[in-house]
């Protein structure tokens, strides 16, 4: 290769990193640039509190209920020299939530410390109703400050932060499963259908008390989720494992049915555990740091008539006062820890 070769690659090197940080800076603005966190080995397990929507092997009429959150209180479980779960609050179908919460931990809880579940809210529309997952959470945070993992909607959370709003303090950060880039459509799979950012759709007054009370959030949702996907071949191995091990494969099998159903792909997205993965493996992710946050009314993109609200971030927005951590991708080789920490 001559000189003057080598000078040309140079100057197209050049002119496609130019473009391609000009098409990022479109959508987000032109403030920030993006950042992967390094991530510090701890040589104590962080403590966390867990508050979840878990509904794995609940009976719908669709055929099957989702299994991410079952397969992410598993991950962490796993992985107790990485996390320790103080506490676990329930939110939506609250008593089955505490009762299979309460199954897998029988199961797959080897760490010999108990662990408690409390149940909190059912209807995600009674922010500052005290439930026993709510006066639990306020309790664990004046004895410790805690990160706490939220992956369902936020109502047990934004009822601690409306009746104590003294803990807000006591809270080191919020990570959440929700939020998106402006104009980014949620269709999993082969992009058959347009779904919701359900965790923020079900209660998005909850959000606004999140976000006013200045308590550092995290958001890591569809965008940084899709990249992670388990086949049905992923997990058959469940099938010949452990008492839980077998229950769980039965769960997984309508679920992965009802997916291939409605998006076209035989297997699913395992959402709730990147999330966990903020707090686990923060090296695989990559995210835009202190990007402002708002709460934007647009047309329903689910097919529905009128319109809904949309969580979304952008460093073009100069008027909120609102800022998050924003995981957007995820690495490769995540994948391949969630496999195996199911099969620990």
């Amino acid at each position: 290769m001559n000189k003057q070769q080598t000078v040309w690659i140079l100057v197209l090197g050049t002119l496609l990193m130019l473009s391609w940080q000009g098409m990022a800076q479109n959508t987000l603005g032109t403030s920030q640039k993006p950042v992967q966190q390094t991530g510090t080995v701890s040589k104590q397990p962080r403590r966390i509190w867990l508050d979840t929507d878990i509904m794995v092997g609940m009976p719908d009429k669709r055929g099957a209920r989702e299994v991410d959150d079952a397969i992410t209180l598993i991950m962490a479980l796993r992985y107790a020299d990485k996390v320790q779960l103080v506490g676990i609050s329930t939110v939506t179908y609250a008593e089955y939530g505490y009762n299979v919460t309460r199954k897998l931990l029988g199961w797959y809880n080897r760490t010999g410390r108990k662990i408690p579940v409390y149940r909190g809210s059912d209807t995600l529309r009674d922010i500052g109703l005290e439930t026993d997952a709510s006066l639990a959470m306020a309790a664990a945070l004046r004895r410790e400050r805690l990160p706490i993992l939220a992956i369902g909607p936020l109502t047990n959370v934004a009822t601690v932060l409306k009746n104590h709003p003294e803990l807000a303090k006591q809270i080191e950060e919020v990570v959440v499963c929700a939020g998106r880039t402006p104009s980014l459509p949620f269709r999993p799979g082969l992009e058959l259908v347009t779904v919701g950012d359900y965790n923020f759709e079900m209660d998005p007054e909850a959000f606004r008390v999140l976000f006013n009370s200045g308590v550092k959030v995290v958001l890591s949702g569809y965008e940084c989720s899709v990249y992670t996907f388990l086949g049905r071949t992923d997990l058959d191995f469940l099938a010949g494992g452990s008492e839980g091990d077998k229950w769980l494969s039965k769960t997984l099998g309508p679920w992965q049915m009802l997916n291939k159903n409605v998006f076209g792909v035989d297997g699913f997205v395992p959402w709730d555990t990147t999330p966990l993965g903020y707090l686990t493996h923060p090296n695989y992710f990559k995210y835009y740091e202190a990007i402002p946050v708002r709460i934007n009314t647009r047309a329903d993109d689910t097919g529905g008539s009128g319109q809904k609200p949309f969580l979304e971030v952008s460093y073009d927005y100069k008027d909120t006062p609102w800022r998050a951590t924003y995981a957007y991708k995820t690495l490769p080789g995540f994948e391949e820890i969630v496999i195996g920490s199911l099969k620990k």
